[in-house]
């Protein structure tokens, strides 16, 4: 049959990315606690296209796809990147999961478990031997602003935030190291079920720690430069504030390597 892919475009022009979107599967990902983790994500998958075809043949993505059936880790996406790319003939591959990472997180005091659902994606790009990796991970936490604590005779503003981060990856990581980072780097982590002792000791330790969204970013930033496996990052703090009806941010973005 004829392969219209493969014949010439009538505009020459490459196409830096083609491909398919929002694929979604059944996905096991590495756990720090208990080896590993099901979840479901939604993949996009792509390759560059020279000026001279007309078209891609999306079926060979699903078919790499299918082919792959693993654990998400460094080794099998980079066997994925590499399949992707010897079955389209292309110069550069991309893959791309995002999904919900979740963890069983335990109250501070009563011990009382539920489970906290991170959204989170992990990209890679191979062009020669070796992916490029990318993290992307949200974390929400909470913060006492210091300045309100500071001016007033009782109580302070409270409110939740969330940490937004984006990582050049080099080498293995736990996701869990940069929830606890993110979470370290504010007033108090968040929790799915607290008992009154736990409330009290969240409010106790947040009132003991306040931070502006400033200080959070910054907190944040100094632990991803110490990381031994980042190559350069960026990290973003949204306060959802409790007393204005607009939002406060701050952004840190850094190369490593």
């Amino acid at each position: 049959m004829q392969d219209i892919q493969n014949s010439l475009s009538p505009v020459h022009m490459e196409i830096d990315r083609v491909g398919v979107k929002n694929i979604r599967l059944p996905l096991v990902v590495s756990d720090k606690a208990d080896g590993s983790r099901h979840t479901v994500a939604l993949a996009d998958l792509s390759v560059d296209l020279p000026a001279s075809f007309k078209g891609t043949h999306m079926s060979r993505f699903m078919e790499a796809l299918e082919n792959w059936n693993e654990n998400l880790n460094y080794q099998s996406l980079k066997r994925l990147l590499q399949d992707i790319k010897a079955r389209l003939q292309a110069d550069r591959a991309y893959a791309s999961f995002r999904f919900t990472y979740f963890l069983r997180k335990k109250a501070p005091v009563s011990g009382s478990r539920g489970f906290t659902g991170y959204s989170c994606a992990i990209s890679g790009e191979l062009a020669g031997e070796n992916p490029v990796l990318r993290l992307d991970l949200e974390v929400p936490v909470m913060t006492v602003c210091p300045c309100s604590k500071a001016i007033s005779s009782e109580g302070a503003h409270t409110q939740r935030a969330m940490v937004r981060m984006r990582l050049g990856m080099t080498g293995f990581a736990w996701i869990e190291e940069f929830v606890e980072l993110a979470e370290a780097s504010a007033s108090s982590p968040v929790y799915p079920v607290l008992k009154r002792e736990d409330e009290k000791y969240v409010t106790e330790l947040s009132f003991a720690n306040p931070c502006f969204v400033e200080d959070v970013v910054r907190n944040v930033a100094r632990g991803l430069e110490a990381h031994p496996h980042l190559s350069w990052f960026r990290v973003e703090v949204e306060s959802q504030e409790s007393i204005h009806p607009h939002n406060a941010f701050a952004r840190i973005e850094r190369q490593l390597s």
